[in-house]
């Protein structure tokens, strides 16, 4: 039995994450999703970890050995589902947080945010890297059609292209690539959530009210560690009924037809998590100006901490503003609806429409900020 001292490093961190914590006492449930994303994250990294001890990461073999480790190893068809799912679930409450920070106007906390977009960034990459890896129809052209979008930078496009394919196609060195990174990358994402945590227990967490009270707070431990608990228990009930009965819904069904570089399935599209960005791709007919579109829709996020500072009041209970952001979310909602669209009228027209709005929007929630305080 080991005995820690009042002392040791561990007994501090612990005191610094969860005793010593002190918290806003009106937090609602919209502050639960960092803690279901920390959760989910452990989730991802120890499911695709006892994955990767079979996976051979070969053009040849990856498909089959997908087969055989969902068939006829134990309980193999479950990791695959956990983890495929868990994607699904990890990307649903990083948009539901992200909504709630700029709702809530919790983006005056810069480095917390800005730390919080560049895991966002890094974690699409990680899931592109994994949606490539069961080598299936839909992989494989997806790796082709998302890497050809670097052919879209000038002079040096098509050099480093043949440079991440390992070649003059998508092949075996671009999924051992691709599985090196996409092992490598959670790790990452890992330590940059450690730091993300640590700026936000510097700063401290924000509250619906937007107001900073130094004289009623309560520690996170017992009051939040309880809830936190509560909705890990209420979420893993959710995602266990969602991963055994509709696990294979989540997957697309070209994707369970070995990978075949001379037959392209008729509408490649990605996982849901990333139509909206599709779409946006889609909408503009000129290559670079799709790819510029396609950076800035997610880049873009960068921009709310720079247009705000600690005074600025929420503007949430106002009328004005909850029809500018929830329109902001229709526009995201509608464009996953078309990302799913076949690419042909009148879907495209209802897409430039769209895209237009969405930008015209987030611009208007990235300054709204600056123009209020400019005019008080």
């Amino acid at each position: 039995m080991f005995i820690f001292r009042k002392n040791h490093p561990l007994i501090k961190i612990i005191n610094f994450s969860l005793i010593d914590l002190i918290c806003p006492p009106n937090l609602n449930i919209h502050w639960n999703y960092g803690s279901l994303l920390s959760l989910i994250l452990i989730i991802q990294i120890f499911t695709g970890f006892l994955l990767a001890l079979r996976f051979p990461s070969s053009s040849l073999l990856s498909f089959d050995t997908l087969i055989n480790i969902c068939q006829d190893r134990n309980y193999g068809w479950l990791l695959r589902l956990l983890h495929s799912t868990g994607a699904s679930f990890f990307f649903l409450f990083i948009y539901l947080h992200i909504g709630r920070g700029i709702y809530y106007g919790c983006f005056d906390k810069k480095e917390v945010w800005n730390l919080g977009v560049l895991i966002y960034l890094l974690l699409i990459g990680t899931a592109f890297l994994g949606y490539v890896l069961p080598w299936g129809q839909i992989s494989y052209w997806a790796a082709t059609v998302i890497t050809n979008l670097i052919t879209a930078i000038p002079l040096i496009g098509n050099l480093i292209v043949q440079w991440v394919w390992g070649g003059f196609a998508v092949g075996n060195p671009t999924i051992t690539r691709f599985f090196a990174l996409h092992y490598l990358l959670p790790f990452i994402v890992r330590f940059l959530v450690i730091l993300h945590l640590y700026f936000l227990h510097l700063t401290g967490s924000s509250n619906p009210l937007g107001i900073s009270s130094k004289i009623y707070k309560v520690s996170f431990h017992p009051y939040y560690s309880i809830k936190d608990i509560f909705y890990y228990v209420l979420f893993l009930f959710l995602f266990f009924i969602v991963t055994l009965i509709y696990g294979y819904n989540l997957i697309d069904s070209e994707n369970f037809i070995p990978a075949n570089a001379l037959v392209t399935p008729i509408h490649i599209q990605p996982e849901w998590y990333f139509l909206f960005a599709y779409a946006i791709l889609r909408s503009i007919p000129n290559k670079i100006g799709g790819v510029i579109a396609l950076l800035l829709s997610v880049i873009l996020l960068f921009m709310f901490p720079i247009t705000s500072h600690p005074y600025t009041p929420v503007f949430h209970w106002l009328p004005w503003f909850r029809f500018i952001f929830w329109s902001f979310v229709s526009c995201f909602l509608l464009l996953t609806w078309l990302g799913r669209c076949p690419a042909e009228i009148p879907y495209i027209n209802v897409s430039i429409v769209i895209t237009i709005l969405y930008f015209i929007l987030i611009i208007i929630l990235i300054f709204i900020n600056k123009i209020t305080i400019l005019k008080i």
